[in-house]
């Protein structure tokens, strides 16, 4: 009696564990977690005063923030999405003259909205993905470093704003009917054209290819 109890509660635990339902029609996904931006960046040459300064470039270091994730389910295969986060600070660093110089502090918010394809059924606990969608970048609070001022002088900086494309994968995987681990990647265009108005009146350009890969992973709660 005491092994056909103990064989019935298996049973039962592995009924309850299979009945978790995964991402119906008219579902919605809140995800959050740790969010890393890790630019995969490129340049030109800075521009001073319109005259490229050869053997020149700049780099922008990654950052990790607060990632927020919101997914309705349009379709059972079909989800719309929208990324957040708490805003990214980077750090600007400019190569080529002489030693490398660290130049600016920027921050900016990368909100993006992706259509996405989950391939597996319903009731699947394990719900892989893949998305494609739009991103449009802020940037704000740019700052010139001290270190730049005392190189170069004082002056300020501006960012352009950026519309790009994004490309996601990611994984849910189902614990009970409502909570869900996830880990999901994006490839992200952000390009943007970085200007230093000099208050000796000089001013230096340079195009940014920042195009970073964002990492996220976290807990989700479905409604």
């Amino acid at each position: 009696m005491h092994k056909l109890s103990k064989s019935m509660l298996a049973l039962g635990l592995l009924v309850c564990a299979g009945s978790a339902m995964a991402h119906q029609p008219g579902d919605m996904v809140l995800r959050v977690g740790a969010a890393m931006v890790d630019p995969q960046d490129d340049s030109s040459t800075l521009r001073v005063n319109g005259t490229s300064v050869d053997g020149t470039s700049v780099s922008v270091d990654n950052d990790t923030q607060l990632g927020l994730t919101f997914t309705y389910m349009l379709r059972e295969h079909i989800g719309l999405e929208v990324l957040a986060a708490t805003p990214f600070s980077h750090e600007v660093t400019a190569h080529g003259l002489g030693d490398d110089l660290k130049t600016a502090e920027v921050t900016h918010l990368p909100p993006t909205v992706s259509v996405q394809y989950y391939p597996m059924e319903a009731g699947a606990a394990f719900q892989p993905y893949v998305g494609v969608g739009v991103n449009y970048t802020l940037f704000f609070d740019e700052e010139l470093t001290s270190d730049f001022k005392g190189a170069m002088g004082d002056g300020k900086i501006k960012l352009d704003n950026s519309f790009g494309a994004a490309f996601q994968l990611g994984v849910d995987y189902q614990l009970t009917d409502n909570l869900v681990v996830n880990a999901a990647v994006w490839k992200i265009g952000i390009d943007t054209t970085a200007t230093i108005d000099l208050d000796s009146g000089a001013q230096i350009k340079t195009d940014v290819d920042i195009d970073p890969l964002v990492y996220m992973v976290g807990v989700g709660y479905k409604f």
